[in-house]
Parts: C-alpha cells; sequence; structure tokens
C-alpha cells in the first residue's frame, strides 16, 4: 500500500466533510438565520441567542479550523507533486482569508453581539455580519478555483506563478479582503446582492486569469 496515496487522499476526503460542514453553515447564517433573527418574537430570539446560535458557531469555527489544516496539507502534495498553478493559488488565497476571518473577527464579535462576553453589541454584530457577507462572496469563486486547479482544461494557460495575471487576481482579493475588514457590505448587504456578486466575482476572477 502506497502510504502517501492513502494519506493524500483521506486528507481530500477530511477537506472535503470539513468544508461541506463549514460553508453549509456559512450559508445557513447569511440566507436562514439572520433573515429569522428579524422577524422572530423576542422571546424566540433570546432562546435562539442562547442555545442555537452558540452551538451552530461551534460547528462553524471548527469546521473551519479543520478545512484549514487539511488545505494546507493538501498544498503540501501539490507542491511536491508540482502540480501548483494560479488558480491553486487563488483559491488558497479566498480560503486563507475566509478562514481568518471565522477566528479573528466573526467569532470575537459575534461572542459579544451574542451576550456572551461583554461589549458593544449592535458595533460588533455590524463588524461580524460584514466578515461573514465577505466570505459568503469569496466562497462561490473559492469553489471554482480549488476545483479549476486539477479539473478545468483551461488552467493550463495560467500555470507561471509570478503571472501578471496572478497578481492581479490576488490584488482583487486583497482588496475586497480589507473591505470586509473596515470597509461597508455595499451590495452584498442583501441575501441576493451577495450571491449575485459571488458569481460575478467568479466570472471576473477566471476572466483575470484567462485573459491577461
Amino acid at each position: 500500500m502506497d502510504i502517501e496515496f492513502l494519506v493524500n487522499m483521506l486528507t481530500r476526503w477530511g477537506h472535503l466533510l470539513f468544508g461541506l460542514t463549514w460553508i453549509g453553515l456559512l450559508y445557513y447564517f447569511n440566507f436562514i438565520q439572520g433573515g429569522y433573527f428579524k422577524s422572530a418574537t423576542p422571546e424566540a430570539l433570546t432562546d435562539a441567542k442562547a442555545k442555537l446560535a452558540p452551538e451552530a458557531l461551534w460547528w462553524f469555527r471548527w469546521g473551519a479550523m479543520f478545512t484549514f489544516i487539511t488545505g494546507v496539507i493538501l498544498l503540501y502534495f501539490v507542491e511536491k507533486n508540482h502540480q501548483m498553478n494560479s488558480y491553486i493559488t487563488i483559491g488558497a488565497t479566498f480560503g486563507t482569508f475566509m478562514f481568518l476571518n471565522v477566528w479573528l473577527i466573526i467569532w470575537p464579535n459575534q461572542k459579544i453581539a451574542l451576550g456572551m462576553v461583554e461589549g458593544d453589541g449592535p458595533a460588533a454584530g455590524a463588524k461580524a455580519l460584514l466578515a461573514s457577507r465577505t466570505n459568503t462572496l469569496f466562497s462561490a469563486p473559492m469553489a471554482f478555483c480549488m476545483l479549476a486547479g486539477p479539473h478545468y482544461a483551461g488552467y493550463a494557460k495560467t500555470l507561471a506563478s509570478t503571472s501578471t495575471a496572478l497578481y492581479t487576481a490576488l490584488a482583487v482579493v486583497l482588496i475586497l479582503e480589507v473591505n470586509g475588514i473596515v470597509g461597508k457590505q455595499g451590495p452584498i448587504a442583501s441575501v441576493r446582492g451577495v450571491i449575485v456578486s459571488s458569481l460575478v466575482l467568479t466570472g471576473v476572477i477566471v476572466a483575470i486569469l484567462e485573459m491577461m
């Protein structure tokens, strides 16, 4: 038995399972829970914030953690086998920012917003929401890039890791991440807006990597 192949396969399997948990809960928070919190009765809202949200956030943040860890291991195998390309680089960048947003922005501020620790609840909630919306914005292009790396027939055009296209795409991602930390929601404020924006961003990233 090829142990390295087995570890690679098990890591890919784990990466998928953890990623499904993470992104599934990301969509739940943005597409379902947020709307419910706005329309719930005071009693139901209090109960959900005390019991449901903290439990969901536990699975959410640890899903992100283990998705990131398995992703780092997979990048080792990709680099070792000389399979790195611009799509994988961009996808990994999206994923890394999303992971950092969870642990450094969303979780600390959600603890305040839910009353688990002291602080300015409304301000903390706004910061957490902006970062969460940014992660939702990143989710579609991240998934496309990670799949395109090994499977998209056009990826051979973007193998040069120092290409202008790669740096341009990275700059776009960085600008959007900065906005997710200190900017405004803008078009991603609504559920429909963030879905459309995520699909548009996917097209923009692919266009940059394919056409520049």
